[in-house]
């Protein structure tokens, strides 16, 4: 996998280059300024870009959205602090395929780089309720509601276990079943609900309430 990193924190930035590295990870520049990342994504072409938020010059998302002109295609991910609804928004509405937090564990973030540069769309765990609130319309709410009814029991436990931010290797150990059984049934899952991703059948469980944990007898 190749990266290119840009963040305007040096600590930060050169930590985050020699972790990658240490992973097996080509770092093929890291820059502290979006307009000179920009030039040297063209010039590298790089699997997948990993994009700060608050820079001082040029915003992250206003650099997103220039590379999203430029390549239409590449891989993009927002890597920052931030977990206010309107930066996610904002991000994801300008073309970032991925809304990353720099408190992830590395592997975490190894693991949802690899899920970006394979095409899937990948957010925080923790930032699955923001999207949910995110997600308007009646009309469509009803028909994943309908959908949903069509799940089995084993898939409706698994998509719980999804809104949790759960890896299939962390939910098959869970549940005592291989991750090629859990990959199974996510797959079904996202056909049956007509979705293209994990975030977004995530989302859907978590805007319908749908793994609502129930009360025991000696709660309030």
């Amino acid at each position: 996998m190749r990266v290119l990193l840009i963040d305007d924190h040096a600590l930060f930035r050169l930590g985050l280059q020699e972790l990658l590295e240490r992973r097996g990870i080509e770092v093929v520049a890291a820059l502290r300024d979006g307009a000179a990342g920009a030039t040297r994504v063209a010039e590298t072409l790089p699997d997948v870009v990993l994009l700060d938020l608050r820079m001082p010059e040029h915003g992250g998302v206003e650099v997103l959205r220039e590379l999203r002109k430029a390549h239409p295609r590449m891989p993009i991910a927002m890597l920052t602090t931030s977990a206010d609804e309107r930066d996610v928004i904002a991000s994801l509405q300008a073309g970032a395929q991925g809304y990353l937090l720099k408190d992830m564990e590395p592997d975490a973030l190894i693991a949802a780089l690899g899920e970006v540069v394979r095409g899937r769309t990948v957010v925080a765990p923790e930032l699955i309720g923001i999207l949910a609130r995110a997600v308007q319309g009646d009309a469509t709410g009803d028909q994943h509601h309908q959908r949903h009814a069509d799940l089995t029991p084993r898939e409706q436990e698994i998509l719980c276990h999804l809104a949790e931010g759960q890896s299939n290797k962390t939910i098959g150990r869970l549940l005592g079943i291989t991750d090629g059984t859990v990959k199974l049934h996510v797959k079904s899952i996202l056909r049956k609900l007509e979705v293209h991703s994990r975030v977004e059948a995530a989302v859907i469980a978590v805007e319908r309430c749908l793994c609502a944990r129930p009360q025991k007898d000696d709660e309030p």
